[in-house]
């Protein structure tokens, strides 16, 4: 196994993680905060769409689908998106699941394409000050998911549902 063919695997491995982590997950447990100031899985999945396909298209321009109107600003990461509660304002499971299975096979697809010495590249340049080259950047993007599945692990064992890693 080669360098490209590790990460795209680790990127897939924690795309079917979280997907086995939410699959038992009901819409109202979607926006459920495991304590206060913790943000409801919706919001984290949404902006694993959003920082992935601005993280990916920041590597090659043009990588990524284009996210629906509006999706970007409801799920940037700042102090006002990720406290909104009403569903009204966010989206539904089904779409966020689906936005990040579409996000997430073109962030695969992308880095399939790449080439050992791709990965040397110097990272994007707003990047830079934390991952110094692309390939610590897509390395970055495999955490991230992984960060936000624990953080959603704490939902599920508030929520008493069974621990599953």
């Amino acid at each position: 196994m080669n360098s490209i063919e590790l990460l795209a695997k680790g990127l897939k491995q924690g795309q079917d993680m979280l997907a086995m982590t939410l699959s038992d997950f009901s819409e109202a447990e979607m926006l459920m905060r495991p304590c206060p100031g913790a943000n409801h899985p919706i919001w984290q999945i949404g902006h694993l769409c959003v920082a992935e396909t601005f993280i990916t298209s920041s590597i090659k321009p043009g990588s990524m689908p284009e996210l629906p109107a509006g999706f970007k600003e409801k799920f940037e990461n700042n102090k006002k998106t990720n406290l909104v509660d009403d569903p009204k304002q966010l989206a539904t499971k089904v779409q966020v699941m689906d936005l990040f299975a579409k996000t997430h096979g073109a962030l695969i697809a992308f880095t399939k394409s790449l080439t050992d010495a791709d990965l040397d590249k110097p990272a994007p340049e707003h990047f830079r000050k934390h991952f110094a080259t692309v390939g610590e950047t897509m390395m970055m993007q495999i955490t991230h998911v992984t960060m936000h599945m624990g953080q959603i692990q704490v939902a599920r064992r508030k929520l008493g549902k069974p621990v599953m890693f």
